[in-house]
């Protein structure tokens, strides 16, 4: 395990239980002792954790960690999800799309879809988001028209945030929105931890005629603060083959059309 790994794992396992000791983490991850404590000496100085003598404790965002600490966590499956979800844009499409690590596994197969190539001098797709690392990635495609809408930039996640970016939306019709989310539930529909997030994902979701969640099998059902749209709003769930069978039915009773890769 490299040091990002166990970075990662630190902060997954610390979320889950709330409260981790060096000597009890050293013989779980097999490292030493010195190790763990310069990792959550690390972690503690970007205000992921907060350290306590001979650990650490969970910090008030530990739920809601900075992307690149979520980049790992199930990354084949959010490779498979965001090439079966790129799939679904037509060339020439309008495409939204929010932040998120699944969200970026779907830009990222969207850019290099072989008949989304460059043409001569037109447009293949036309991309817009409010996530910054998506935008800088596709920034440098000649075959994207990018977008990017306006507001304040959000440390953990890149997304812009605020009322700057709505007036962007308001002007535009998107043909397809793609919709990373932290929570997605057959009653509730999908949600983010934060309320700026999802205040701009639902306008990315308002204002497109299809609407694409994208999550891996563990955000169905799990809990999260402010919801992005109701279940009824949303078209196709691309999610992964764990998903459970009585999940995938109940999203399909209510109309969602759910694609397990």
């Amino acid at each position: 395990m490299n040091r990002y790994e166990r970075l990662n794992a630190l902060l997954e396992i610390l979320a889950d239980r709330g409260r981790i000791e060096v000597d009890d983490i050293a013989e779980e991850l097999s490292v030493s002792a010195a190790t763990i404590r310069r990792d959550l000496d690390h972690l503690a100085e970007q205000q992921l954790l907060t350290r306590t003598r001979g650990g650490a404790v969970a910090h008030a965002v530990s739920y809601d960690l900075p992307l690149r600490y979520k980049s790992m966590r199930h990354a084949g499956e959010k490779q498979r999800i965001g090439k079966a979800a790129a799939a679904l844009a037509s060339r020439g499409s309008v495409v939204g799309l929010n932040g998120g690590t699944t969200a970026t596994e779907v830009a990222r197969s969207l850019a290099t879809r072989a008949d989304l190539g460059p043409g001569e001098g037109d447009t293949a797709i036309t991309v817009v988001t409010n996530a910054l690392n998506i935008a800088n990635e596709l920034a440098v495609r000649p075959q994207v028209k990018l977008v990017v809408t306006g507001g304040v930039a959000r440390p953990q996640s890149y997304e812009l945030i605020g009322p700057l970016g709505t007036r962007i939306l308001d002007e535009l019709t998107l043909d397809i929105t793609f919709l990373g989310v932290d929570a997605v539930d057959p009653r509730s529909g999908a949600s983010a931890h934060n309320e700026g997030e999802a205040s701009i994902n639902r306008l990315l979701a308002a204002r497109a005629r299809k609407v694409v969640v994208v999550a891996d099998s563990s955000k169905i059902g799990a809990p999260a603060f402010a919801r992005i749209c109701a279940t009824d709003e949303i078209d196709v769930l691309v999610t992964d083959s764990d998903a459970a069978d009585g999940d995938v039915r109940r999203f399909e009773e209510r109309g969602v059309q759910v694609l397990r890769v």
